[in-house]
């Protein structure tokens, strides 16, 4: 369900907080134009606030609740004031307000709700939301006589259900900054913000520290180079489902396909273990569990991966959210899975303003707390990325706004470049054949550096790390998009060395580029390994 920090006033916290102050002597204050990266700690109002993941624009003091971009961690001591104030006098005088309101006042919250509404502001130098304007990060807008903060562009120009203040997930598209006459950055209402803030994420911290200590996550981080396949739990023209311990060593990250989602209740899912049919056995579950145990224990990955071609999961509701936050973590705990592959396809709608693209954000957010972080790998189809600087509508461009809400989460990204034609790119005016060099290329490029969306905003790019190049393993696993080896080896050199390219390059040199996923693991095998040999011993060859 969605989360909604409520201004509290933590009295008790903010009193401790005036004893045991932190030194801020060393840190940079907050500026609205620098990209902060999760972990960074900045000066701010007098306050040590840390990113919980890639932020710009968002001011530390509105964007500290549970599931903001920012995490309040102390006051800063009198020692370290100095320099606040010299940053923001209104900061540092509504800070140390703050405190002392903090301290003085014991018991009640509407006291310090009250006095947030003192220091007038105004609406007018704001403009009023407008639907399909193309809104920046960090830009500032008027609706109902409110202010509000613009997070997802892609969605803030939406309207409908982002429409700020109004639609039902707009909490997934604005922050709220205050109301028109009220001036968000008030003393009290910065203290009170900070104060809940803090106790909403050592709340959540002491939740993902008890589901961690007693779930079943298993170890591995993504490799710095891997070669991902997918691994078949059913029947195909591949063949009857393999034992772990069959599939070839050169793969680093398994996609175990596929979750299913419950017809009887929405949001649900199983993993339901192949239980055989006709001349293929049923797999043993504790013979699954101890193989992953095994290969995990030498550095290898599982996820297991939602979706598919005729995959489906349905997250329209609270109840739907709640459904799969529940049943998801409890799959991670139980088999032992690393964390999850998102493969969602037409077959669930996962269209721009559908309730599972919001959804889907505070859904993983909220099962990488519960079962102490995990891995979270996506798998689109392109026109879902790239295909958004054609178009921003529809399918087009739809999982742009989960991925950017989820950047710094998210450990890798391999976008099927097969099955859907070519790409067009900001680089030739023509389209990139799949399968070619030049197309993988591209595909690459525009996911690092980033790239202008067909409704006039601007997707910022990834680390190359997160990015991988998605490709078919061989003639019979794919409808077509089929990559030659050398064009994938050429392709691959471009990206990480500047060599072999086509008619474009990578736009730099990406050494950390991760590498290449495939469909699939079992046509791999099925085909002799032409697959996995060569690319795997490339994958694992690059700098």
């Amino acid at each position: 369900m969605f989360k909604k920090t409520l201004a509290v006033a933590g009295l008790a916290l903010a009193a401790n907080n005036a004893f045991a102050a932190t030194n801020c002597s060393d840190l940079t204050d907050w500026n609205s134009s620098t990209a902060y990266t999760g972990g960074t700690s900045v000066k701010h109002a007098n306050s040590k606030y840390t990113a919980q993941w890639w932020t710009q624009g968002a001011d530390p003091t509105s964007h500290s609740g549970q599931w903001q971009e920012w995490k309040f961690i102390d006051q800063c001591s009198s020692s370290s004031s100095s320099s606040s104030s010299s940053s923001s006098s209104s900061s540092s005088s509504s800070s140390s307000s703050s405190s002392s309101s903090s301290s003085s006042s014991s018991s009640s919250t509407s006291s310090s709700s009250s006095s947030s509404s003192s220091s007038g502001g105004s609406c007018t130098d704001a403009p009023v939301f407008a639907e399909n304007t193309a809104y920046n990060t960090g830009d500032v807008v008027t609706n109902l006589e409110n202010l509000y903060s613009c997070v997802v562009p892609g969605w803030c120009k939406l309207g409908g259900a982002y429409e700020p203040g109004q639609g039902w997930a707009w909490e997934h598209a604005w922050n709220h900054v205050g109301t028109c006459g009220t001036s968000s950055s008030s003393s009290s209402s910065s203290s009170t913000s900070s104060s809940s803030s803090s106790s909403s994420s050592s709340s959540s911290s002491s939740s993902s520290s008890s589901s961690s200590s007693s779930g079943g996550v298993g170890g591995g981080k993504v490799p710095a180079h891997s070669l991902v396949g997918y691994w078949h739990n059913f029947v195909n023209g591949a063949g009857c489902p393999m034992r772990l311990s069959e599939m070839s060593d050169k793969w680093d990250v398994i996609d175990i396909a596929f979750a299913d989602n419950d017809p009887a209740s929405n949001g649900t899912v199983h993993f339901n273990l192949f239980p055989g049919t006709g001349n293929c056995p049923a797999m043993n579950a504790e013979q699954f569990k101890a193989d992953m145990r095994a290969l995990q224990a030498q550095g290898k990955v599982f996820v297991l991966s939602l979706g598919g071609a005729e995959g489906t999961i349905t997250l329209n509701t609270d109840a739907d959210e709640v459904n799969f936050v529940n049943s998801l973590t409890n799959l991670i705990n139980e088999w032992g899975f690393d964390g999850v592959d998102i493969d969602l396809e037409s077959g669930s709608q996962l269209l721009h303003g559908s309730q599972i693209q919001a959804r889907l954000i505070t859904s993983l957010r909220t099962i990488d707390a519960n079962v102490g972080g995990m891995v979270l790998t996506m798998a689109p189809e392109h026109p879902y990325v790239q295909g958004g600087y054609i178009a921003y509508s529809g399918i087009w461009g739809a999982y742009l706004p989960i991925i950017d809400a989820l950047r710094d989460q998210l450990d890798l990204l391999h976008v099927q470049l097969y099955n859907n034609g070519g790409i067009l790119s900001p680089y030739n005016p023509q389209t990139f054949p799949a399968g070619s060099v030049d197309m993988m290329v591209a595909s690459a490029r525009m996911l690092i550096e980033g790239f202008n969306t067909g409704d006039g905003g601007y997707f910022q790019g990834l680390r190359p790390d997160q990015v991988s190049l998605g490709l078919p393993s061989g003639p019979s696993s794919a409808g077509s998009g089929l990559a030659t080896n050398q064009a994938i080896m050429d392709a691959l050199d471009c990206i990480t060395r500047g060599t072999h390219c086509g008619t474009i390059d990578a736009g730099g040199i990406y050494p950390s580029f991760n590498g290449v996923m495939t469909w699939s693991i079992n046509w791999d095998a099925h085909d002799g390994y032409i697959f996995s040999n060569p690319i795997g011993d490339k994958v694992h060859s690059l700098p």
